[in-house]
């Protein structure tokens, strides 16, 4: 940036976020025995010093005997057939132990001919690698090559040579508007007139684009399959979810899900791009089962771009309707996405527009336009990225048109409640996230006028924009352990992308039983624990972070149980009598305290286990759940460009 440009004192960006009062409540104020507990504070990541030092294993990092190595051969074509294939050099190459091409792969038993829905996250029928010679997209899997190194793997892929038969393809979303279909989600909605629009004092109509985003973390995605017999595979590999990895490649195999053991302890970055299984696992399962040895599969750098889902492409059209005040009284939210041809992927852009905003006519329409791509995905924010980015610049386009502050409009425009339910809000604080975010960024310094504020070879310009997320929560189970050494085990199946979830879930424990974090295992990533949401939207802490507390409150009145058992002096003292903290375990009116261990020991345990299925109550069902946010934002724009 010029030196000229003078940082500004506020933050350039401020945002104030606020979850459910219930869930705040319980981050930020657990208290045991007048003790202020560790949830929601500072606290080192506990799984930081394996990362640092790179003793944290992720998918393609295991080590396991008679590994093969593979890489993936990608078609050069948007749309056509494969004419003929010749892998006689790469099969010649050193150290190549296999070429697999469509010709002479395995074919999973769950592959099929005819469309069918394959599961609720999208519709129609999944990629089928090496099932046949038609080519769906750009960069798909022709071949793979595998060899005893993964050098050699790479060499001999280079070397497959394939001829195609062309087919005219369509990738452009602008010109193939017109072949949109309706999709089985979410298509339309409507409440009130439909016409309101039209009898609006003020009105305001216009189209946004936005471009596709790829996934591309640090980490690739990689799988290690290994097939234990013929109807066992355990599998290592980048998942948001190892129980949905789990079903996905049980179903492609037609096997016991039983009989599927997922691994992926650590993930390097996945906001949405791990939340389903792609090809190279695929690929990894299929090669393992041809060559009879276990098998890595790793992208390529450039392969991340249209292998791993993305976020579509999309046009918005927005027709607002208001009176002379800036109430408003019409919204209409039109928007188009793309999908591949082969999959229905429904991004939600616009279910936002139905709560955000107090506004008794809304309607919206979603369609579908299939092109010659690969299949989207959830990113970071799915629908409500674009979404709210085209809801929100009109809003501040009919707030200049209308010379009202961007700021006033929205809060004339608050949604005292669902506006779409008419539930309450579980809480909401949006409008003073707009106070506090005004006063320290200094809102009341803005001025409307395009060009009115400089500084030397800068232009200043100052904005502001809402947000809307769901707040919910999804089923979760866990297991906590406590052994006889003082130490405790808590287990379930979700999963960490590096926002931290394991020190999160080690502090409620912590809060749960008293118990010191140092001495609390959490262990994640593995289909093999209690079944648990995975990491996506916005629903682990809540969900996970529910079993985890409900599962070590639990496990505390059990040990509370033993004591009793041990002490007769305690049998009629009330559960609620017991505080515990540092690992101990004492009544409230400090005349009895013993430790985690002891107990254990006086009961001759190794360890006490308990489970737990957490599902909420239907308390939840009565209320409206979102976070919210507001933004801030200074930007300043080069007059003079230095060459």
């Amino acid at each position: 940036m010029h030196e000229g440009y003078e940082e500004k004192k506020n933050a350039l960006c401020f945002s104030v976020s606020f979850v459910s009062s219930w869930f705040k409540k319980y981050l930020t104020t657990i208290i045991m025995g007048n003790k202020i507990k560790m949830t929601g504070q500072p606290l080192n990541r506990v799984d930081g010093r394996l990362k640092v030092t790179g003793a944290a294993k992720y998918a393609a990092e295991y080590e396991l005997s008679d590994l093969a190595y593979g890489v993936l051969a990608s078609s050069a074509i948007a749309r056509g057939r494969i004419k003929s294939i010749d892998t006689t050099a790469a099969e010649k190459a050193p150290g190549v132990i296999a070429i697999l091409t469509h010709l002479n792969a395995p074919k999973p038993p769950g592959y099929h001919e005819g469309k069918e829905s394959s599961d609720p996250r999208t519709d129609g029928r999944e990629l089928r690698v090496f099932y046949n010679d038609v080519i769906l997209y750009n960069g798909q899997p022709v071949a793979l090559a595998i060899a005893d190194t993964f050098e050699r793997a790479r060499h001999a892929a280079s070397l497959v040579k394939v001829q195609y038969v062309k087919e005219p393809h369509q990738t452009n979303i602008h010109t193939n508007l017109a072949h949109a279909i309706v999709p089985k989600e979410e298509p339309n909605y409507s409440r009130g007139n439909e016409h309101a629009f039209d009898n609006a004092a003020y009105t305001l109509e216009q189209e946004y684009h936005t471009q596709l985003q790829v996934h591309n973390p640090m980490e690739p995605h990689a799988a290690i399959a290994v097939w234990e017999g013929k109807d066992k595979i355990t599998v290592y590999n980048k998942t948001q979810s190892s129980p949905i990895a789990q079903q996905d490649i049980a179903k492609a195999w037609k096997l016991q899900k039983e009989n599927v053991h997922i691994i992926s302890k650590f993930v390097g970055g996945a906001f949405g791009g791990a939340s389903r299984i792609w090809p190279h696992e695929m690929a990894a399962t299929i090669g393992a089962k041809k060559i009879g040895r276990p098998l890595k599969v790793v992208f390529n750098r450039d392969q991340l771009f249209n292998m791993v889902g993305y976020r579509p492409v999309a046009v918005q059209k927005i027709k607002l309707g208001a009176d002379k005040d800036g109430k408003l009284t019409a919204i209409h939210h039109e928007a188009y996405g793309n999908t591949s041809t082969y999959e229905q992927f429904t991004a939600n852009m616009t279910s936002l527009t139905q709560a955000l905003y107090a506004c008794d006519n809304v309607s919206t329409k979603y369609r579908l336009v299939p092109l010659d791509v690969s299949t989207p995905c959830w990113t970071r924010a799915p629908g409500e990225a674009p979404g709210s980015f085209a809801l929100e610049s009109a809003l501040d386009e009919l707030a200049y048109s209308l010379k009202i502050d961007p700021l006033e409009l929205r809060k004339k425009n608050y949604a005292t409640e669902n506006p779409d339910t008419k539930q309450p809000w579980s809480t909401k604080f949006l409008n003073e996230c707009y106070e506090q975010g005004a006063k320290q960024f200094g809102w009341e310094k803005r001025k409307p006028e395009p060009r009115s504020v400089s500084k030397e070879d800068w232009l200043i310009g100052m904005g502001m924009s809402s947000g809307i997320y769901g707040a919910r929560r999804a089923p979760s189970s866990a297991r906590a352990v406590l052994n006889n050494d003082g130490t405790l085990l808590v287990q379930s199946a979700t999963a960490d992308v590096g926002v931290g979830t394991a020190t999160i879930m080690s502090q409620i424990a912590a809060d749960a039983t008293g118990i010191p974090v140092d001495k609390i295992k959490f262990e994640l990533g593995d289909s093999r624990l209690p079944p648990a949401i995975g990491q996506f939207g916005s629903l682990t802490t809540t969900s996970v972070g529910s079993a985890v507390n409900e599962v070590c409150v639990a496990l505390r009145q059990k040990a509370v149980a033993y004591l009793k058992k041990s002490q007769p002096s305690l049998q009629n003292t009330p559960d609620d009598e017991f505080v515990c903290g540092e690992g101990k375990i004492k009544t409230k009116d400090g005349t009895f305290t013993t430790s985690y261990t002891d107990i254990l020991q006086q009961q001759n345990l190794p360890s006490i286990e308990v489970k737990i299925d957490s599902k909420g109550n239907e308390e939840a069902d009565k209320y409206s759940g979102y976070s919210y946010n507001a933004t801030f934002v200074e930007v300043g724009v080069g007059l003079r460009i230095d060459v």
